[in-house]
């Protein structure tokens, strides 16, 4: 009879908190980026060995900071490997880079000097906070 109770007030702690779609929440993803040099080149590594494991998973990397500079034009890794082929091979398999517009702004970028498939936001902070709402799990490489 205790195990019973414990599981319905298992359940009700799960649908009093929102976590009943968690299991569905798993398959998106938000990779935070402010630093190209520390966390670019794993951030993608990471993000290809987890499509290649769940190739379903919905996922969206948010960039500000000195985190945007991999997704400039002309932007190479310390191998001397373009950063653009690597994005551009990811974004065809669904996932989104978003650059942060206030990081725009206040380092005095402009979105002409970014690759293609760069995507902006308004505050990268703000959009890492509602896909971390909405159930995305939250990586920092």
């Amino acid at each position: 009879m205790k195990s019973i109770r414990n599981h319905v007030a298992a359940a009700i702690f799960v649908a009093s908190t929102g976590l009943a779609g968690f299991a569905q929440a798993q398959d998106a993803v938000v990779y935070h980026v402010n630093d190209t040099a520390s966390q670019a080149l794993s951030a993608l590594r990471n993000i290809r060995n987890h499509l290649d494991v769940d190739p379903k998973a919905k996922i969206t990397v948010v960039t500000h900071a000195f985190g945007v500079d991999f997704l400039m034009e002309g932007m190479k890794d310390r191998n001397e490997s373009p950063f653009a082929a690597t994005v551009a091979a990811l974004v065809n398999r669904g996932v989104k880079f978003e650059v942060c517009e206030i990081t725009l702004q206040n380092r005095s970028l402009k979105k002409e000097q970014f690759i293609q498939e760069a995507e902006f936001t308004p505050s990268g902070v703000v959009r890492l906070a509602k896909l971390q709402k909405a159930g995305a799990a939250y990586i920092r490489p």
